[in-house]
């Protein structure tokens, strides 16, 4: 019978330290003098309480490392029991939200994906600004780590690939995602600290520009308004769009980078293609608009740079309604959601090593058939590409597929219209933020979609967050047979 000690051990710290974090959004509402602080107060201790409880009734349980299903398990599992804790703040506080609409932001802020289903952001108490941030800041690191140590080790959607990246020893998981984390972590606060100093240098106040900071360098894309970076200008769109790049390339070349080696970072081929097509957007956006518009100059590529390269990273800010550059710029826009970062970046989607591995696939193919005696193999970063990985990498985009087509047709049997329901599951699956359309697009937000559209997004979200295969596993049969 599979032991379920372990997994609810690390659970139950993993919320413990989710209900600490609380304290920083209850001092700044003390700091604040809004009358808010309690709110904080009590999602702390039921937080920290539930968490510490089931840590000690499962402490027993431990063992050195974890199995390949309770690995699988923790995987999936810390990304619904934190976003069930992390809605309380919502719940108890201001917006008063209803369970669907508070799960549903802390799931958005925990994915990092973005959509909100608040408005008058302006208006709530600091605390709670500071908390969407916070949730954004803490989903990022997790998954950056999950990405270097988890998937590489469950072989899921081609990440093994990255095994020797990931630092990997010959320790169990545990002990080698604890070494990964901390390497990780002074960079991840590194970034966050000068994000935070250059916006803080282009004009932002010094609360927002510590909130927005970490959702850039989470590539979430919660902001304190409305208006999100419209509300800012021209220099903060600048540097929100060099630290969006930043966050979207793999934090394990800026940890070898620091350590002295550059060539990694320098020659790694998924940088420089993520590069090129980010460029290549900017390009056809800037014209695109220009077209439909009439608008041009430092104006119009400033507003294709920055939106561009939210939408294609995830981070979902945006600086201006690009619903009214034309069909095809939404059209661009729509498979620039698609496209996302690289591999162990805070940046989500499909990702940019699985198309160069799916492409390099499609060549060797052709190459077969031009030549059926010659010998051809993919290859990655000049070495070969075992079948394995490929099997996975074509499995993830079969399952990507699938799976976006048939929460499409759901969400249409809602009662959305077209655009809403395509746009509204590929923004859940790839964790990208706004959709398209006047509804869901970048100047609305999710709080009018029905509850039952709310909850397959939710669900979209969590299995888009974990690259969908992590998730359907434990779903099948062969998975609990021990």
């Amino acid at each position: 019978m599979l032991d379920l000690r372990p997994v609810g051990y690390i659970i139950g710290l993993l919320v413990a330290v989710l209900g600490a974090t609380m304290l920083l959004p209850l001092a700044a509402d003390l700091a604040a003098g809004n009358g808010h602080w309690p709110v904080f107060a009590q999602s702390a201790i039921v937080t920290g309480l539930s968490g510490g409880l089931i840590a000690l009734a499962c402490a027993n349980g431990l063992r050195e490392g974890l199995t390949l299903q309770q690995t699988f398990l923790v995987t999936t599992s810390v990304w619904v029991a934190l976003p069930v804790f992390g809605a309380l703040p919502f719940l108890l506080g201001a917006t008063e939200a209803r369970p669907v609409d508070a799960f549903f932001e802390a799931m958005s802020g925990l994915t990092t994906t973005g959509s909100t289903v608040l408005t008058g952001l302006e208006t709530l108490p600091a605390g709670l600004l500071l908390w969407r941030g916070l949730m954004q800041w803490l989903g990022g690191i997790g998954i950056i780590v999950v990405a270097m140590v988890f998937l590489p080790e469950l072989r899921v959607g081609g990440m093994q690939i990255f095994r020797a990246e990931a630092f990997e020893t010959m320790g169990k998981i545990l002990p080698r995602a604890a070494g990964i984390a901390a390497r990780i972590s002074w960079i991840y606060i590194g970034l966050t600290g000068l994000c935070a100093l250059a916006y803080l240098g282009a004009g932002m106040n010094a609360f927002d520009a510590v909130v927005h900071a970490m959702t850039t360098i989470a590539t979430g894309g919660f902001a304190n308004y409305d208006a999100s970076f419209a509300a800012f200008g021209p220099v903060v769109h600048y540097w929100a769009a060099l630290f969006m790049v930043l966050a979207a390339l793999p934090f394990v070349r800026f940890v070898q980078f620091t350590a002295g080696t550059a060539k990694p970072l320098l020659r790694d081929s998924q940088i420089h293609a993520f590069l090129v097509i980010a460029l290549v957007l900017v390009l056809i956006l800037t014209l695109a608009q220009m077209l439909e518009t009439g608008r041009w100059g430092e104006s119009a590529f400033r507003a294709a740079l920055f939106n561009g390269v939210s939408v294609m990273t995830g981070t979902g800010y945006a600086s201006t309604d690009y619903m009214g550059w034309g069909a095809f710029a939404a059209l661009v826009f729509f498979f620039a959601g698609l496209i996302g970062g690289c591999a162990g970046s805070t940046s989500c989607s499909i990702k940019v090593f699985r198309y160069q591995l799916l492409f390099s696939s499609i060549r060797a193919q052709l190459a077969r058939i031009n030549a059926p005696h010659g010998v051809f193999e993919p290859r990655y970063q000049g070495r070969p590409v075992s079948e394995d990985v490929m099997n996975s990498v074509i499995a993830f985009f079969v399952f990507f597929v699938v799976t976006l087509g048939v929460l499409s047709v759901a969400l249409s049997m809602t009662g959305l219209d077209f655009v809403t329901s395509v746009s509204g599951a590929a923004t859940a699956l790839a964790n990208v933020g706004p959709g398209l359309g006047d509804q869901i697009g970048p100047t609305g937000n999710f709080a009018a979609l029905n509850d039952t559209a709310k909850w397959m997004l939710i669900l979209a979200m969590l299995a888009g967050r974990l690259e969908l295969l992590a998730v359907y596993a434990i779903f099948t049969v062969t998975f609990w047979r021990v």
